[in-house]
């Protein structure tokens, strides 16, 4: 559904580099973490732990004691999201359901993603390159094209823009043409543009998924726009979706 937007505070602080703490605009060639060089992508991971498809669990797949107890109990979906280690920027994204008779299954995913080009950290900090670590609320959404179909709130944009180049040399245009806030350092129920950060600026914000630009982001999440549309036409308000994301050893542990 389309949302009218509340006032908010519009800057230079949201998401990637040109709007804040996502999919940045850094100098070329900049990547130290074996993340490929420009021009090439590696092939993307091929496990994310995902139950078999149809087959449903009790507990979300591939998580251990710790961040599964952070999981709400009220949620009904979970997108985790599994970097291959501590210090990359390639991870796979699956979309999990739970129904009370049958548990957590896949209902979509898996899918290669991008994370922050130093992956991934339990105290992010604005500008450190590094993606959150931990279970978050997936509540707003919004983009430069019109709603794909989505029930959660969407704000249609044409502030929704980027430009210039990522890590890589690649171009980011695009990257914003659809977004899922991450209710990381923000306030829930506001577009995904509102700048106001609860833990304060050090603790950075704007953390989104976003549309792939073939390159490491500032500390966004990254799926091809095909996959985007999807997530955004599965994601329920009803069902209080989250994202549980982090690199194997933080979701096992």
């Amino acid at each position: 559904m389309t949302i009218n937007r509340p006032l908010v505070l519009i800057g230079a602080v949201v998401c990637a580099g040109v709007l804040g703490a996502g999919c940045g605009q850094q100098p070329q060639g900049t990547a130290s973490d074996g993340t490929p060089a420009p021009g090439r992508t590696a092939p993307p991971p091929r496990s994310a732990h995902p139950a078999p498809p149809g087959s449903s669990v009790r507990a979300v797949p591939g998580l251990g004691p710790v961040m599964r107890a952070r999981v709400p109990a009220a949620a009904r979906q979970a997108l985790v999201v599994r970097g291959t280690a501590e210090d990359t920027a390639r991870a796979v994204a699956v979309l999990y359901e739970r129904s009370p008779s049958h548990g957590w299954r896949v209902v979509a995913g898996p899918w290669p993603a991008h994370n922050g080009l130093r992956g991934w950290s339990d105290d992010h900090r604005a500008g450190d390159l590094r993606t959150p670590i931990g279970v978050f609320g997936l509540s707003d959404a919004g983009g430069r094209l019109p709603d794909p179909g989505t029930r959660l709130a969407y704000d249609h944009d044409p502030e929704f823009s980027v430009s210039g180049t990522g890590h890589l040399g690649e171009p980011l245009e695009g990257a914003f043409d659809y977004v899922v806030a991450v209710d990381y350092n923000r306030v829930p129920g506001t577009t995904p543009l509102d700048t106001t950060r609860p833990l304060g600026e050090d603790k950075g914000g704007g953390v989104w998924v976003h549309v792939d630009h073939d390159g490491p982001t500032n500390a966004c999440i990254s799926l091809h726009k095909d996959h985007m549309r999807s997530l955004l036409r599965a994601l329920d308000p009803d069902k209080r979706p989250v994202v549980v994301m982090g690199p194997e050893r933080a979701l096992t542990m």
